[in-house]
Order: C-alpha cells, then sequence, then structure tokens
C-alpha cells in the first residue's frame, strides 16, 4: 500500500475542506520555519473521532504556539465535517458552531487516503470498503515528514503525547541533544552520541553529566534542556 516513509517530502496535493478549496502544506517552510501536522479520522459522527477532534480543538492554541499548523482529514463530505464541527463544539461544552480552529479535508473518494496509506484493513464500513486509519504526519519546515503514527480506528489517540513529540522534535531538529523516555519540556536531555567530549563542553555550558555504568562506556551523558 502506498504511504509515507520518515524523510519523505509532503505530498503536494490541494484538497477541498471546511475553510475552502486549500493547498495544506502550501505554507509549509516559507517565510518563519512552520511545523505541520495532518491527522486522519474513519469518518464523521463517529464516537472516538468526536473526541479526539474535540481535544485537538482545545489544544490547537497549544500547537498554535509553536508555529504548527493542523489539519484533520475524514472521508466525508465538507457539509457534513460542517454539521459535525457542531457536534465537536458542543461536546467540548461550546456553542454548536461550524467552524473549527483547524480545516478537515473532505476525502471522500478516499484518494488521499490510499495515496498516503491510511487505510485500516482490519476496519470496514457497511459496504466492505476499509475506513481510514487514525494516522499522524508530523511535518518540518523543509516539508519533509518527522514523525509517522499510526492507530487503529478502534484506538484514540492521546494529543497532550503529540504535543510532547512535537515539542521534541523541535528542539532536537536545532540543538544536538536526544529526549530520553518520558521526557517532557523542561527535564534533562542526553547529549547525542556523535558529538565529542570537548565539543559538547563548549555547546552546553550548563554542563555534561554522565552516569556511571558496568560496563564502563560513558555514553549516558545528561545536559539541562538548552534554551
Amino acid at each position: 500500500m502506498p504511504g509515507l516513509l520518515l524523510g519523505d517530502e509532503a505530498p503536494n496535493f490541494e484538497a477541498d475542506t471546511t475553510q475552502g478549496r486549500i493547498p495544506p502544506w502550501g505554507r509549509i517552510g516559507n517565510g518563519a520555519p512552520r511545523w505541520g501536522i495532518l491527522f486522519s479520522h474513519p469518518r464523521d459522527f463517529t464516537p472516538v473521532c468526536t473526541t479526539e477532534l474535540g481535544r485537538a480543538a482545545k489544544l490547537a492554541s497549544e500547537f498554535s504556539k509553536r508555529n504548527v499548523k493542523m489539519i484533520a482529514l475524514s472521508i466525508d463530505s465538507v457539509q457534513d465535517h460542517m454539521c459535525w464541527s457542531k457536534d465537536i463544539n458542543a461536546y467540548n461544552g461550546g456553542q454548536p458552531e461550524e467552524k473549527l480552529p483547524f480545516p478537515i479535508i473532505a476525502d471522500v473518494n478516499r484518494e488521499l487516503a490510499v495515496k498516503l496509506g491510511m487505510l485500516d484493513p482490519d476496519e470496514r464500513d457497511k459496504d466492505g470498503i476499509p475506513l481510514t486509519a487514525r494516522v499522524v504526519f508530523v511535518f518540518g519546515p523543509d516539508k519533509k515528514l518527522k514523525l509517522s503514527i499510526l492507530y487503529p480506528a478502534t484506538t484514540g489517540r492521546n494529543f497532550d503525547e503529540i504535543l510532547r513529540v512535537v515539542d521534541s522534535l523541535q528542539l532536537t531538529a536545532y540543538k544536538k541533544v536526544a529526549t530520553p523516555v518520558d521526557w517532557k519540556p523542561g527535564d534533562s536531555v542526553m547529549v547525542v552520541p556523535t558529538l565529542p567530549d570537548e565539543e559538547a563542553k563548549k555547546l552546553f555550558p550548563k554542563g555534561v553529566f554522565t552516569k556511571d555504568l558496568p560496563s564502563g562506556k560513558k555514553y549516558l551523558r545528561y545536559t539541562p534542556q538548552p534554551e
């Protein structure tokens, strides 16, 4: 099945969305560094999807602070998306308005879902056609794929985790560090193995701290999160 791999460039497509016909990634990489996130959904008016888009809407300002452009995809029409948006806003405790803080692509014929490898072969609609899986693609300012997460249609995503991953991707894109298990913004980070000790000392004036291990190898090098 066609799909995207890490390092692949974002597909240059246009689409009908709840905010008109737009090129979703047209502005990524132009002007100030901008990131993009594309997240797909099996279909409108379904329970898990409604909770996911509700959470995404609540976190939209946080993604915006990180200069991340958000866009959703579902296989129903723009008209259905607009009507569904009312339910999503009501689920969030707001007014039943048609507008969400990000557009939703209308992939009625599943063309994009097929092109991007988003179909879930185990989950099918009443006509036996595969549903769109819950995919998350994060693209960097260079328009290349930095993260791909694929969930089955039956499992809802954790958008707080996606936000945390974006923080890690943005930090490690510009600093010679990696984020360890369960890292959160503000925690110590790890110096990348390819960076020599002397250069690490110059790059990280707050200090580099090495954990002693039975092997005697000094590969666990920590430093406070750089600015």
